[in-house]
């Protein structure tokens, strides 16, 4: 691998060189450059060497992208992994039956043998990065559509991550930042086997539930356990039963002192996405059309979600990721809606753009910025509409499988059974793939009622944009009343079940496809929810250049002082303190910055299914049997706050000290700063951790497995 200097200053020449300290989601090749002294300041201790290196081992060699929507950390020379146990929940679930239910029980791998390999997992280190800036924007210019400029970028992108990946060795990924005006490449390394080690039990793990979810007091044991193995020369290789752990570049010392305010907090992880740079438009039309239909809509996916997994633990355990998912969001964007509506964000950003558009009308502007801001208006109001309908339908897509795996799976059958015998062998292990996937946590009698409730609601809420022409048909038919026509469809139809369709495919014939009821209806909602209008097509091409160019004057202009890009779920570094709330009588803590057992269990609701805890909690907290994890201040602590800019995709992000040392582990936000995705709140934004003193109780003292505790590096 070729050498990089670290303290690269491509692109941020033109960026103001002041930080607030608690807001921004950072480039690690930038920290040297942009944020070492205030972190200093704050407390670091470490150099910006010891945080990102290319050439020594470094912090960073300790973080991974757990699964590909989460974070994690190494925490053991021998591959163990830290992270949350709602990014363990897929796993643990598949690895759980109605006999050994791990979800609800908990589970503690005594040796290494008795670790659990679920189906597909896998965790991603990051290597490197560069930047890309000048060569990608040296292959378009402003006389090109957006649909020409993504295809020249789309082939440099292309030629870039081959240059780079080694022959096959890494994965490479190009990605945009600051809506399009500069470009970095990252270089990973993926790790496949990855084996379960231990989560707590549910009542631990999830503590709270969806009543507790964003909120402030918590007492949530959010965490679970794995681990990376390796073949014996510490090379990904697919599961065997001689790969060996990994012995990995960095892991992180944990340290068991605890934490109080204003104590320096730092947080490296993967967020997903922001929109810090969204213009007043689009929060308008998130407020008032889009989030309202998601809300909707995945409170219909839940509801009859729940009605079945309710009477039938075995369903229970099939849908208690997707529901869990499912439930997350719907949460989190009615938060959205009031914190954004609360605190005025659009009006906020409005007059941003107001001042943006004086500056960008003055005659040396005008020719490239002039009409920006009204042509990103003109886009917002003329897809108002359609943002609700693509919401309602998004809600039926994701939580209805007949929405959209009828089509998908017929679509690919129809291509299988136009080849000759040669062709069909090679793409039959791909078909059965897909099958598994669809049918592999499915459950018929509730896919029919989560179905035909959504088909419901997207007949009677999405019309004014315009409804699939087959749901509008049978609208008018059955008066809004679809679960007739969905039970009819799923008695006749291929794809009602994994048997019909195994038995479809030992006697097929092809051209029952597409006359099937499900196909028809699954390919009616699909294909009008992606037609897309040449006044449509005109609009987003308008509409990409224009934003291009708003963030790119606001910058120039110096009317926009965030100096770090959108989150997109690269890796960043986010830095801050360990920062109270005001007083709440709802939390028994001396200051209210941290929970603590003793609140917990006065949540404790028998036999509820959020707030339930097992007796031997309630016996343990009775007696103080809290061993070295005990606070100074004779309680256990189990969740703390700091002040850290994070976001979806941080969740099981270390929390480290100005050592490096691990001192909790990032799992949720709080609702008052739900609009954080959008605009920071120095004043409200908290990130909600759990205290890894109350983790290693578990583990040791209350679930008795010390010896994965042991084989951590404890500083005390």
């Amino acid at each position: 691998m070729k050498k990089i200097i670290v303290s690269l200053i491509a692109g941020i020449m033109l960026l103001p060189m002041s930080a607030k300290a608690d807001e921004g989601m950072w480039f690690l090749m930038f920290i040297e450059r942009l944020n070492h002294r205030d972190m200093q300041k704050m407390g670091l201790q470490l150099t910006a060497q010891e945080i990102y290196s290319i050439n020594n081992h470094s912090l960073k060699d300790a973080i991974v992208q757990f699964n590909g929507g989460c974070t994690a950390e190494i925490i053991s020379k021998d591959g163990l992994i830290l992270t949350n146990h709602h990014c363990g929940y897929d796993a643990i679930a598949e690895l759980s039956s109605e006999k050994d239910n791990y979800l609800k029980n908990g589970f503690w791998a005594k040796d290494r043998k008795a670790e659990m390999k679920p189906k597909s997992l896998f965790v991603r280190f990051f290597v490197r990065m560069d930047d890309v800036t000048k060569r990608i924007l040296s292959k378009v210019n402003d006389k090109m559509t957006e649909a020409e400029r993504g295809k020249a970028i789309q082939q440099e992108m292309a030629l870039i991550e081959k240059e780079n990946n080694e022959g096959g060795k890494y994965v490479v990924s190009v990605r945009p930042f600051f809506q399009g005006n500069e470009y970095y490449y990252f270089v990973y390394q993926d790790f496949k086997d990855v084996r379960l080690v231990g989560t707590p039990p549910e009542s631990i793990g999830k503590f709270g539930g969806d009543t507790d979810n964003w909120e402030w007091p918590r007492h949530t044991g959010d965490f679970s356990m794995f681990r990376v193995y390796a073949d014996k020369d510490g090379n990904p290789a697919e599961y065997s039963e001689n790969n060996v752990p990994l012995h990995p570049k960095h892991h992180l010392p944990v340290n068991m002192k605890g934490v109080k305010e204003n104590d320096y907090a730092m947080i490296l992880g993967y967020p997903g996405r922001t929109n810090r740079w969204m213009p007043a438009g689009g929060i308008d039309q998130n407020v008032n059309y889009a989030y309202p239909a998601w809300v909707e809509g995945a409170k219909t996916g839940m509801d009859n979600m729940k009605r079945h997994m309710e009477k039938d633990e075995k369903v229970n355990l099939m849908y208690a990721s997707k529901y869990a998912q499912t439930a997350n969001y719907w949460k989190n964007r009615q938060g959205m809606i009031d914190a954004l509506t609360k605190h005025g964000t659009a009006k906020t950003k409005a007059g941003q753009e107001a001042k943006f558009n004086t500056w960008a009308n003055k005659a040396e502007n005008k020719e490239k910025y002039g009409n920006v801001v009204s042509t990103i208006n003109n886009f917002y109001s003329k897809t108002n509409i359609k943002s609700r309908h693509d919401n309602y339908a998004t809600q039926m897509i994701r939580t209805a499988s007949y929405a959209l795996q009828p089509q998908t799976l017929g679509n690919a059958l129809m291509g299988y059974y136009k080849e000759n015998d040669a062709k069909r062998a090679e793409m039959l292990p791909k078909i059965q793939e897909q099958i598994e996937a669809v049918y592999g946590e499915f459950y018929a009698p509730a896919e029919r009622d989560i179905f035909a409730a959504q088909l419901g609601l997207y007949a009677s809420k999405a019309a004014e944009y315009g409804l699939a022409p087959m749901v509008a048909e049978l609208k008018a038919k059955n008066g809004g009343n679809f679960l007739p026509w969905v039970a009819d469809a799923t008695s006749k139809s291929i794809f009602a079940s994994k048997e019909s369709l195994e038995a479809f495919m030992k006697n097929p014939k092809p051209e029952a496809i597409a006359i099937d009821p499900l196909y028809l209806i699954s390919n009616d909602i699909i294909t009008h929810f992606r037609k897309k209008s040449d006044e449509q097509a005109q609009l987003e091409n308008d509409f990409g250049k224009a934003f291009r160019n708003l963030v790119e004057g606001l910058r120039e202009s110096k009317l926009n002082a965030i100096q770090y890009p959108d989150a997109n779920s690269t890796l960043r570094l986010t830095y801050g303190k360990v920062r109270s709330l005001p007083a709440d009588k709802r939390n028994d803590a001396k200051i209210n910055n941290y929970t603590t057992m003793e609140g917990m269990v006065k949540k404790y609701k028998k036999g509820d299914a959020e707030f339930d805890l097992p007796t031997r909690i309630l016996d343990m907290n009775k007696s103080k049997d809290f061993g070295p994890y005990v606070d100074k201040d004779g309680s256990m602590h189990v969740n703390f706050l700091t002040d850290n800019d994070i976001t979806g995709g941080n969740s099981g992000s270390p929390v480290l000290n100005g050592k490096g040392e691990l001192i909790g582990l990032a799992f949720d936000g709080n609702i008052e700063a739900m609009a954080g995705d959008v605009i920071f709140d120095k004043n409200l934004q908290r990130t909600i951790n759990v205290d890894i003193r109350y983790v290693l109780w578990v583990i040791d003292r209350f679930s008795g497995a010390k010896h994965i505790v042991d084989e951590m590096t404890l500083v005390k």
